[in-house]
């Protein structure tokens, strides 16, 4: 009977706590943290150990996640006060010409590049007075030109590791298991911005064939699906054992050249700083354009370690910017970089203390306090392991329909209820894994589509178009990436969804 009444007052502070952020009534930022609180003293934790633990060791649950997100910040700074952001969007509208299709495809690609490591709504600002006048200059319609930054900045944040470490401190998950979903959702996200931009450009009365571009997807498609069926059905399983050893000696050979390739980069910039060590001002060089993907690259074939990356991308984009009085810049873009992502770490301190309200902080010290386990993790866990789906077509079908819930502060939106609900879900028994990739999947519908974003709402604003529009504008495409990736979420880290 207690235990009901335990899950009843649960179940409120979540359906409260979701309405309060939905209309706005109080900002995720104090929500998460009461929530928590509430959620501890009534799951039966006593008031000592919900200042001890819940309030005392929550906030710093994620340091490791919020760590990295202020070198991330720094690097995102230097790329700003420098003028490497900015120049590089010029460069590549200057390189594209002024067909209509391949400007806003090259477009797309340099936003999302550039936000692998940017990250705010002063970096999306400085970002679109360049790329918003290049799109309407070649004809672009302002919608779709709020649609394909949107889609850029998300595409980009697939890759932003800064993003990776919150799921890998959250979920306690390897970037091996992080880092192959992250691309595939990287691959369909993009593929689905193509197809918005070519449909979008042709409703925009520009002169695209879209028959002839349909059968080239369809062709690719069939080659990548005949590729991958080939794969397992033709070729046979000691051929493929044999290949993937050859890829794994041939992989430390491709390691080797790209670091001698580093290597004669860092020479080279290095060398380039010392010569203009005493000049006020230098023009960009080619080689700091690299400077927001070194760190995804440091990582991806090196498994560097996130916040080492980060410091190196930090000190490779000073000395290959390097000018008299460049030192004042870095200490600066530091401080501020900092500061800058100072409101997603402050939502990190609430979700790491729900994170320990719910799943308890571990040690001897709660055994000792609590040897039947943590009281709210025992309130919860008979309830959810009923309504949470763990049978893979029961993901897929469930969390499909449940993901326009991401919208509005809603309970699927990662930063808000979302990494709360996340450890509902993992103390329910479905696997951390799909858990990550529920959240990767739907997230996209948030990050491009939600009105509530201060980006959706700014960029709205400056191309005069409703915000409302833009959300019914993007949220189909947004959503099929979700159903695409809560498939092959399933596939992978559950079984076959069949």
């Amino acid at each position: 009977m207690l235990e009901g009444l335990q899950a009843l007052g649960l179940l409120a502070v979540f359906v409260i706590s979701t309405l309060l952020m939905f209309y706005r009534l109080l900002p995720a930022i104090l929500a998460l943290p009461l929530m928590a609180i509430l959620i501890a003293l009534i799951g039966g934790v006593s008031p000592t150990h919900v200042l001890e633990y819940v309030i005392g060791q929550g906030p710093l649950k994620l340091s490791s996640a919020y760590t990295i997100a202020m070198f991330g910040g720094m690097l995102s700074l230097i790329l700003q006060k420098t003028g490497v952001a900015e120049s590089f969007i010029k460069k590549g509208a200057e390189l594209s010409g002024d067909n209509p299709w391949l400007i806003s495809v090259t477009m797309l690609s340099l936003i999302a590049l550039l936000f692998t490591t940017l990250g705010g709504l002063g970096a999306i600002i400085m970002v679109a007075t360049i790329v918003l006048p290049v799109l309407a200059a070649v004809g672009v319609g302002p919608l779709t030109t709020v649609g394909i930054f949107l889609f850029g900045v998300s595409i980009g944040g697939t890759l932003n590791v800064g993003n990776w470490a919150l799921y890998q401190s959250v979920m306690a998950l390897s970037i091996d298991q992080i880092r192959p979903f992250a691309l595939l959702i990287f691959g369909l996200l993009f593929g689905l911005a193509l197809v918005y931009i070519t449909l979008q450009l042709y409703f925009d009365g520009h002169d695209i064939n879209l028959r002839a571009i349909a059968l080239r997807g369809l062709l690719a498609l069939g080659l990548i699906a005949g590729s991958v069926m080939g794969w397992f059905y033709a070729v046979p399983a000691t051929l493929r054992q044999q290949l993937a050893t050859g890829w794994s000696q041939a992989w430390w050979g491709i390691q080797m050249a790209i670091g001698a390739a580093l290597a004669l980069l860092l020479i080279s910039v290095l060398m380039r700083a010392w010569r203009h060590r005493q000049a006020e001002s230098v023009p960009i060089h080619w080689s700091a354009y690299l400077a927001p993907v070194l760190p995804l690259v440091l990582i991806l074939v090196y498994s560097l370690n996130f916040i080492t990356a980060f410091v190196f991308g930090v000190l490779y984009a000073f000395a290959a910017t390097y000018r008299k009085g460049r030192l004042n810049t870095l200490i600066q873009a530091s401080i501020e970089g900092a500061g800058v992502v100072m409101p997603a770490v402050l939502l990190m301190f609430g979700i790491g203390m729900i994170l320990v309200a719910i799943m308890g902080p571990g040690g001897d010290a709660i055994k000792e306090a609590y040897p039947e386990g943590w009281p709210v993790l025992n309130v919860i866990q008979p309830f959810t392991r009923q309504l949470i789906p763990t049978q893979p077509l029961a993901y897929v079908i469930t969390f499909s329909l449940a993901a326009p819930l991401a919208l509005y502060r809603g309970p699927l939106n990662l930063w808000g209820m979302g990494f709360g609900l996340a450890t509902a879900f993992m103390a329910a028994g479905l696997p951390p894994a799909a858990v990550m990739g529920l959240l990767m999947s739907v997230g996209q519908i948030q990050g491009i589509s939600d009105p509530t974003n201060t980006q959706n709402v700014w960029l709205a604003s400056e191309v005069r178009v409703d915000v409302q529009k833009v959300t019914w504008n993007t949220l189909p495409y947004a959503w099929s990436v979700a159903i695409l990736g809560l498939i092959a979420s399933a596939w992978w880290f559950m079984g076959s969804p069949a």
